[in-house]
Order: C-alpha cells, then sequence, then structure tokens
C-alpha cells in the first residue's frame, strides 16, 4: 500500500449513466438523451459497491447524467445502504415526482441534490438549454419537501448568471433547501466549450467575500462554495481582519474538513464505464474499476497520491501559505495548464514567497 495510507474516501460520486433529459452548458460529462448509458449491469453496480466497502464506507452520490433515467437506480440505492452506504441522489429535479420519492424513502436515500442555475425562468432555462426546466425543478423541490426528503441546492455560475447569484441562493432559501452549494465551474466537458464565460480571477474574490458575509450572518441554510478552494483561504483572511473566531457550519456527512479541494484525498468519481478520476472534474482517468481492484487505484495511483502531496505543487500554490487549507482547484489546474500540479489559474492572490521571488528576478533582470 502506499504512503498514504490514511486517506480514506469519504464521498464517492458514481456516474450511474450519462443520458440526460436537459443538455446544460456546462455539463461535465456533455450529457443528453442520446448519451451512453454505460456499460454497469444491476449485478456488476452491486459489486462496485462491495469492492468500495473493502476501503470505507462513505457517503455514495448516484450522479448522471440524470441517475432517474435508469430503471434499476433503486435497486442499487437499496443495495448501498444494506451494505452500510450513505446513499444519496443528484439529479437535475425534472422527474421527480410523488412515486419517485415513495422508491427513494423505500432505499433510505438520505440526501437529494437539485441543480439550479438562476432565480428565473429565463437565467435558469438558458443555463440548462431547456424550457421548462426552472419550472422542473421548482415543482421537484416542492415534492421532495411534501414527501419529507431533505435536499441540498447546486448552483453553477459563470459570467451569463454571476450576476444572479444572491437572487438564486433566496430562491434556495424559499425552496426550503437544506443547504446550498455554490459551484465555480471547472471547464470539463461541455465547459470547455464556455472557457471565454468562466467568472474572472477579481470576481471570484469579490463573490467569494460575498459569501463569506452571507454566510457569517446565515442561520437558516447551510453554504459551501464548491469548486472554490481559495474560499478557505478567504475566510481566515477575513476573519483575522475583523478579529473573530469565524466557525463554519456543515452537513453531518460533510467531507471537507475545512479544506479547499480534496480530490483524491477523501472524494472521487466513477464514471459509467468504471473510469476512476480524482474527483468528478478530471479530464482523465487513473485506471478502471473493472479491471483493477478500487483498493488499489485508490491507494496506489501515481495521480492520486501526487495530489495528496502538496509539498509537490507549483507556481504561487507551492510558493502560498494557504496550500494545505486551499491548495487550488486541481481539476481547474489541469484543464487550463494541462498538469494537475499547476497554480490555480483563477486565484488572484500573490503570496509573500511569490512577491519575494518575483521582485528577485525583475531586480536580476535590470543588471
Amino acid at each position: 500500500m502506499a504512503k498514504h495510507k490514511e486517506y480514506i474516501p469519504k464521498w464517492i460520486a458514481w456516474e450511474s449513466t450519462q443520458r440526460c433529459n436537459l443538455s446544460c452548458v456546462h455539463c461535465r460529462c456533455s450529457s443528453e438523451l442520446t448519451s451512453s448509458a454505460g456499460d454497469f449491469t444491476t449485478q456488476e453496480a452491486f459489486k462496485l459497491i462491495d469492492d468500495i466497502c473493502e476501503v470505507s464506507t462513505p457517503v455514495m452520490v448516484l450522479s448522471g447524467g440524470e441517475p432517474l433515467m435508469r430503471d434499476d437506480i433503486f435497486e442499487i440505492a437499496r443495495y448501498g445502504t444494506s451494505k452500510g452506504l450513505r446513499m444519496c441522489m443528484a439529479t437535475n429535479g425534472t422527474l421527480i415526482t410523488d412515486a419517485v420519492c415513495a422508491e427513494m424513502k423505500s432505499a433510505d436515500i438520505k440526501m437529494v441534490s437539485l441543480s439550479l442555475d438562476g432565480s428565473t425562468v429565463a437565467i435558469h432555462d438558458n443555463f440548462r438549454s431547456s424550457p421548462g426546466a426552472f419550472e422542473g425543478v421548482v415543482r421537484g423541490a416542492e415534492t421532495l419537501k411534501r414527501n419529507g426528503i431533505p435536499f441540498l441546492i447546486n448552483s453553477s455560475f459563470t459570467k451569463r448568471n454571476q450576476h444572479d447569484i444572491a437572487a438564486t441562493f433566496r430562491v434556495a432559501k424559499e425552496l426550503g433547501a437544506t443547504a446550498w452549494y455554490m459551484f465555480m465551474i471547472v471547464p470539463t466537458g461541455r465547459g470547455e466549450e464556455i472557457m471565454s464565460e468562466l467568472i474572472s480571477p477579481e470576481d471570484y474574490e469579490e463573490i467569494l467575500t460575498w459569501h463569506y458575509e452571507q454566510e457569517k450572518n446565515e442561520e437558516d441554510i447551510l453554504m459551501r462554495p464548491t469548486c472554490a478552494p481559495h474560499y478557505y483561504r478567504i475566510v481566515p483572511q477575513k476573519a483575522k481582519e475583523e478579529g473573530i473566531d469565524f466557525k463554519r457550519r456543515s452537513l453531518t456527512f460533510s467531507t471537507g474538513g475545512g479544506k479547499g479541494c480534496i480530490a483524491a484525498q477523501s472524494i472521487c468519481l466513477i464514471d459509467c464505464f468504471g473510469n476512476l478520476k480524482p474527483c468528478s472534474y478530471f479530464h482523465s482517468s487513473v485506471g478502471n474499476v473493472k479491471q483493477i481492484p478500487f483498493k488499489e487505484l485508490w491507494f496506489n495511483s501515481k495521480v492520486f497520491n501526487d495530489l495528496r502531496d502538496s509539498s509537490k505543487y507549483s507556481g504561487k500554490c507551492g510558493e502560498c501559505e494557504y496550500v494545505n487549507v486551499c491548495g487550488g482547484c486541481r481539476a481547474r489546474a489541469d484543464a487550463v495548464h494541462g498538469d494537475y500540479m499547476a497554480e490555480e489559474p483563477f486565484c488572484n492572490y500573490i503570496p509573500p514567497k511569490t512577491r519575494k521571488r518575483l521582485a528577485q528576478e525583475a531586480e536580476n533582470a535590470l543588471r
């Protein structure tokens, strides 16, 4: 086993299918109705759960695509629950009915995540490239609430909808969400096609500062920025400036532990063909769980062990005093720089070591 044996998976997303009834502008696996259903049979899904249980009993998120387009999804969920996994589901919300909720209860689904990317029909449906998507997710949220099933809301933002962040948050609260996760887009899948729409580093900093101010005084709903690791730099910076001890709340099965990028450290993704990736947004896999045991890949993959060693990070991330609480988004570094160990491309913070190095380089250039 690798030397980083202390790292165990606490949260695993399984892409149960790539098929989806929507066609969202940012989709990491470019899902649509004609996308692949994957090649896991029900029994192979059971075996995957058995293999995962050899390492730990994490939260397992049944993801997609749209997981409700898979006929055996609740059979798989029930099996995971029987093995001690905390089974959750990530859905766009449009296919949720009272009958679906009854199945969720029968399978003991612990949490459902819904996607809401705007406070209005126009903004959300544009982002989801599907008329009726806003109405569908609102109806889904109301159905979950009526059936007593807890749900959280994920909201993804680019330049096209960043003006609507605060309003989207308000809608999430009004719908009765347990938590609201603000996603900052990682350009993978269809997201590569909207690279020019990614929020600028300057706006990124401003948005995360807004989130800090909001979360600091929020009592009704849990909040967490996702794929935004430098929030874990901003929080201690702001708290120190204000002379306060800011304690962040989290869900009982939170995996972050007050840390930014946790790809390959406590989370991973397994796609619908069995390819294992450090997180949902990495381009390449480290191997296939149908061919190599999950346990072997998790502990001994070079990529996974690289990501667990922040002393190997390059650029200003490697020089940053916040590297062990932030780490920069490794998937974003991979997507933009072609190097998962490179510096976070959407962070505008300049560490003291970097300032010193740049000043020395400038001085040397003048000699």
